[in-house]
């Protein structure tokens, strides 16, 4: 590519991660709003970089770039923004839309993920836990919001079953204090993915 030797380069992602090729006149993006639509709180975050990074890779020379984004939600606040480089409009309507749900920086999140090798007995496991979280939340008036139990996005890696429940609230972590978690437990705390 540096060369010359190539005129069309074709990848995922990863094209967009830092490198510096100055005779990329041309990017196309296709699928832009995949990941838009992820459940996922920084779903349009990530959008947002990965368009503003992939665009980044045309016009890095001498020569005049162009980027073509393909989407079935071009009017998407992440996507538009992206593709032009927008970052105060970006991070307006983003932070906008986190105050009104109740999300990161206007709350904190925990997240607690079960994990089993059996489906049935990873599903069993979050639906106690949640249980006995709602139990102890009344109990002791905690304000702390209660998320799932749900399969988690990727539902199943390396062979083992995942479920998971979602703390919000501004200090969500006081709920698990002196509260034994059992075996199959992971606790994230201001977890960077619910994936």
């Amino acid at each position: 590519v540096h060369a010359g030797d190539v005129d069309v380069l074709v990848g995922t992602q990863m094209i967009a991660k830092g490198l510096d090729l100055p005779l990329v006149t041309l990017v196309g993006i296709i699928s832009a709003d995949t990941m838009l639509h992820f459940p996922d709180i920084r779903a349009g975050e990530r959008t947002f970089q990965l368009l503003s990074q992939v665009a980044g890779r045309a016009g890095r020379g001498a020569l005049p770039g162009r980027v073509v984004v393909q989407t079935y939600t071009p009017d998407n606040y992440a996507i538009a923004a992206g593709a032009k480089h927008d970052y105060a409009s970006f991070y307006r309507q983003e932070i906008e839309l986190r105050r009104q749900h109740g999300q990161p920086p206007f709350s904190r999140l925990v997240s607690l993920v079960y994990m089993h090798a059996n489906a049935g007995a990873c599903r069993t496991g979050a639906e106690k836990m949640f249980q006995r979280l709602v139990e102890k939340k009344d109990q002791e008036r905690l304000d702390v919001e209660l998320v799932g139990p749900a399969p988690m996005y990727f539902a199943r890696i390396r062979g083992r079953y995942r479920w998971q429940i979602v703390l919000r609230g501004p200090e969500p972590s006081r709920l698990l204090d002196d509260f034994p978690l059992p075996q199959g437990w992971v606790v994230n705390v201001d977890p960077m993915t619910l994936l």
